[in-house]
C-alpha cells in the first residue's frame, strides 16, 4: 500500500452498508429492524425522527394489529415493547346497518396455534411508533437517520447511491421503498400507479365510554360507509366512521356534546356514557396500486406499493406481509452470499406479494360498493348473504381465519418461526 493510500481516509459522508430503507414510518422501522435482527446490515431514512413521530399529537390515529402481524412484530423484537399498550380484539361483530341478522366472530370457535388467540389487537400508532424507536435503539447493526430526507437515487448493475440533500450518501446493493404514497423509490423506477378515489372519507378519534367492550369490535356498513367502534385498553375505543366527504365538515365542526350523540346513535347506545379523548380529524379515502412491486435494487413495501380502502381495517397488516416476505428472500440470499438486490432475488418478492395485494384491494373495493348504498333489494341480499356465513361453521373459520392473516403461503414471521 502507498504512502497517498494510507494518508486516505474514508470519506465520513458516504455510508456502505447492505440494504437502505427509505421511510421512518411503522412499515419502513419494522422491515429496518426486521432485517437487522436477523443480522443483515441496514440503514433507515427517515423523514422525521422520534422527537417529533414520538409526540402524543403527532398522530391520533390507531391501527389494527393482526394475529399474524403480531408475529412478525414479535420476529423483529418489537411487539414485547408494545405488549402492554394493545387491545385484544375477542370478538367481531359485523352487520349491515341495524339489521338483526349479522356476522359473529367469537375467538373461542377457532383454535390457531394450540390455544384459542385473539383476532388481533388495536393500538395507537405513536404507542407502535415508540415501539419501534426502543427497537431501532437496541440494534447495533441499524444505522436509523432522522431526520435526514433522501432528493435522489442512482442505480447500477452493482448497486444503488441514495444522495440525502444534506450531502451525505448511502450505497446499498437495495433500496427499499417504504416512503409512502409519494414514493422517490417508486418515481425513480418509474413505476406506474392505478388511483382512484372514493366519495368518502374517514372521521377518526379515540374516546372513552362507561359501558365495557369486552374486546368486541363491532362495524355497522351503513349507507354512507362502514361505521367502526374497535376495542382499545383502558375501556377505550377508536372510531373509524366513513362517510360522505361532503358531510365530513359538518360532523368535524359540530360541538362536542353533539358530536358524541351522533356517536351514541351510529353506535346503537351500547357503549354508555362516552368522552371524547382527542381531537377529530378526516382522511379522505382511495386507492392506490403500483403496477409493479420492484425494479432493478428497487422495492417498494406498505403504501408506496398499494393503499386500500380501511373497510376491513387491513392496511397495515398488509404492509407487514410485504415486510415478512421481502425480508425473508433479503435474509436467504445474504446468508447464502448472494447479491440481495439482484433480479432473482426482486422477482421472488413480486410473485409472493403482488397478487395477494390485488386480490385484497379488489375484495374490499367490492365490498365498499356493494354495502354503501341503501338499496332494497340489494340491502336484502347482503343480509341474507352475512346470515348464511353466521350459519356454516367451515366458512366462517375460513373468514376468521382471514381477518388474522394466516390464510395462504405465509413467510416464516407469519408463522413465528426466526428468520
Amino acid at each position: 500500500m502507498t504512502d497517498q493510500a494510507q494518508a486516505t481516509p474514508p470519506n465520513p459522508e458516504v455510508i456502505a452498508t447492505e440494504v437502505v430503507v427509505l421511510g421512518g414510518g411503522l412499515a419502513g422501522l419494522t422491515m429496518a429492524a426486521a432485517l437487522a435482527t436477523a443480522g443483515v446490515p441496514v440503514v433507515c431514512i427517515d423523514r422525521d425522527g422520534p422527537d417529533v413521530q414520538g409526540r402524543d399529537d403527532f398522530d391520533i390515529r390507531t391501527t389494527a394489529i393482526a394475529y399474524a402481524s403480531m408475529k412478525v412484530l414479535e420476529g423483529a423484537g418489537v411487539w414485547r415493547h408494545m405488549a402492554a399498550d394493545a387491545g385484544p380484539i375477542l370478538d367481531i361483530r359485523v352487520a349491515d346497518q341495524f339489521s338483526p341478522l349479522f356476522v359473529h366472530y367469537d375467538h373461542r370457535e377457532l383454535d390457531i396455534d394450540g390455544a384459542h388467540r385473539p383476532f388481533g389487537w388495536i393500538l395507537d400508532n405513536r404507542d407502535i411508533r415508540r415501539a419501534l424507536f426502543a427497537r431501532v435503539r437496541e440494534l447495533p447493526g441499524l444505522v436509523h437517520l432522522a431526520p435526514a430526507r433522501a432528493t435522489r437515487i442512482e442505480r447500477d448493475r452493482a448497486g444503488a447511491r441514495v444522495v440525502l440533500d444534506d450531502g451525505r450518501e448511502v450505497r446499498a446493493r437495495l433500496v427499499v421503498g417504504a416512503d409512502g404514497r409519494r414514493s422517490l423509490a417508486r418515481e425513480t423506477a418509474g413505476i406506474k400507479v392505478r388511483r382512484w378515489s372514493y366519495d368518502q372519507s374517514a372521521i377518526i378519534c379515540t374516546i372513552r365510554h362507561s359501558e365495557p367492550h369486552n374486546g368486541v369490535a363491532v362495524e355497522h356498513f351503513l349507507p354512507t360507509g362502514p361505521f367502526a367502534v374497535l376495542p382499545m385498553t383502558d375501556n377505550r375505543s377508536s372510531i373509524v366512521w366513513s362517510e360522505k366527504t361532503a358531510l365530513v365538515d359538518t360532523y368535524l365542526s359540530m360541538s362536542d356534546a353533539a358530536f358524541i350523540a351522533e356517536l351514541d346513535r351510529r353506535s346503537g347506545g351500547y357503549l354508555g356514557d362516552i368522552e371524547l379523548l382527542t381531537r377529530r380529524e378526516a382522511w379522505p379515502l382511495s386507492v392506490l396500486l403500483a403496477g409493479e412491486f420492484v425494479a432493478p435494487r428497487i422495492a417498494l413495501v406498505g403504501e408506496s406499493a398499494h393503499a386500500i380502502h380501511p373497510i376491513a381495517g387491513q392496511g397495515l397488516n398488509l404492509s407487514l406481509r410485504d415486510v415478512a416476505a421481502l425480508a425473508e428472500v433479503v435474509v436467504d440470499a445474504w446468508r447464502l452470499g448472494l447479491d440481495v438486490g439482484g433480479p432473482a432475488v426482486l422477482a421472488r418478492y413480486q410473485r409472493w406479494r403482488r397478487f395477494d395485494t390485488v386480490l385484497l384491494a379488489a375484495v374490499c373495493d367490492a365490498l365498499v360498493h356493494l354495502f354503501s348504498n341503501d338499496i332494497g333489494p340489494v340491502k336484502l341480499a347482503r343480509d341474507v348473504g352475512l346470515a348464511v356465513v353466521n350459519r356454516l361453521p367451515p366458512l366462517k373459520r375460513f373468514f376468521m381465519r382471514h381477518a388474522m392473516g394466516v390464510v395462504g403461503d405465509l413467510p416464516r414471521m407469519v408463522r413465528g418461526a426466526p428468520l
